[in-house]
């Protein structure tokens, strides 16, 4: 499946790519010139986010330059500038693990990228995480790769195509039953056990063909590390001055805990908004996972297949099923804005690490 998933995001993108290059050849040219001169100013730092809200918020800080120059692609536009004399190039993925490795490849096939930030917004699945609280994950995985195994089959058993190397039951499982809820009376005594014909769902690592590999050949992943340089870089935003961080929406409705910025050790994603309680903490027992979305897996596989370095930052908008329904949208906007501060201020460090060659950027 994840192969498949793969080889379908490749078909998109070179679709989307001839989509652009045949429907005229006047905008066929423009299109290219105008992606071969802003190639001469790079390589670039690739900024991907989830909304165009989340972008604006980029786009309107104090600290970035704008060009004044955009190329729009695919449906895409792809928004250059400048943060703190770092060259950068803003797209918006939209939600969901599909959408957000289109645009990554997109982004990584057009233009000279040196390394990837992904920032926006997540839930929390570990206690110690608060909303507004921003998070730096090391590794990052796809946990909606699974195979749901038949009703009566437990894990004694293989998986279908197991013995063929397609799937394994190395990462272990959820069984729907242990989640049973007895609301009859007599049925929650500790021997009263029921069944569920949902049975359980085995989780799976990814299948990947990584740049300049041995060509077809699969590597098995399910945690992807982020760039080891950009984690440790990371590391003095922990110390980030909390002045630096939304506390209130407004001076009625502002959070019980101040902000904080926290390198965790991993998080995940799935084509699925959990809003569970019971699901969040069986992937906080089973994963220690801390954030959870439905992108950032995507740009870390793409990432990881390409080879480009990358980072994801993501602040805290709800709490999976702990708090209010209304949290993420009462404190999504104050959420965005967090993560927005620490990918300037991290912009900034990544700057000073590796100062970016001078000149007027012009397409």
């Amino acid at each position: 499946m994840a192969a498949l998933i793969s080889k379908l995001l490749f078909l998109v993108t070179l679709t989307l790519l001839g989509l652009n290059y045949n429907a005229n050849a006047e905008i066929r040219g423009k299109t290219q010139r105008k992606i071969n001169r802003a190639n001469r100013y790079g390589p670039f730092l690739g900024i991907v986010t989830q909304s165009n809200f989340q972008k604006n918020l980029l786009l309107e800080h104090p600290s970035f330059t704008s060009y004044n120059e955009t190329i729009e692609f695919a449906g895409r536009v792809f928004t250059f500038g400048g943060i703190s004399g770092e060259r950068v190039v803003v797209v918006v993925s939209g939600s969901s693990l599909i959408n957000t490795g289109i645009t990554t490849q997109l982004l990584l096939s057009l233009f000279r990228i040196k390394g990837v930030i992904h920032y926006g917004l997540a839930g929390s699945v570990d206690p110690s995480l608060h909303i507004g609280d921003v998070t730096i994950p090391q590794f990052w995985s796809h946990s909606g790769l699974w195979v749901w195994q038949r009703f009566l089959d437990g894990p004694q058993n293989k998986l279908p195509l197991e013995d063929s190397g397609d799937f394994s039951r190395k990462l272990g499982y959820l069984k729907f039953a242990d989640y049973a809820v007895y609301v009859l009376e007599g049925l929650d005594r500790p021997d009263a056990r029921l069944d569920n014909s949902l049975n359980n769902i085995w989780f799976q690592e990814e299948r990947v063909y990584p740049f300049n590999s041995t060509l077809e050949e699969r590597e098995r992943i399910f945690w992807v590390p982020v760039n080891a340089t950009y984690y440790e870089i990371a590391n003095d935003l922990e110390s980030l001055d909390s002045e630096l961080l939304e506390k209130c929406v407004n001076p009625t409705n502002c959070l019980a805990t101040t902000p904080e910025v926290s390198r965790v050790p991993t998080g995940t994603s799935a084509s699925i908004y959990v809003d569970n309680a019971a699901f969040g903490v069986f992937l906080n027992d089973k994963f220690n996972v801390g954030p959870v979305d439905m992108d950032s897996a995507a740009v870390a596989l793409a990432c990881h297949q390409q080879k480009k370095p990358f980072i994801i930052i993501k602040a805290i908008s709800d709490l999976v099923g702990r708090g209010s329904v209304e949290d993420a949208n009462s404190f999504g906007s104050l959420a965005a804005k967090n993560s927005v501060t620490v990918t300037v201020e991290f912009v900034k460090l990544l700057q000073e690490f590796n100062v970016s060659r001078p000149g007027v950027f012009s397409l």
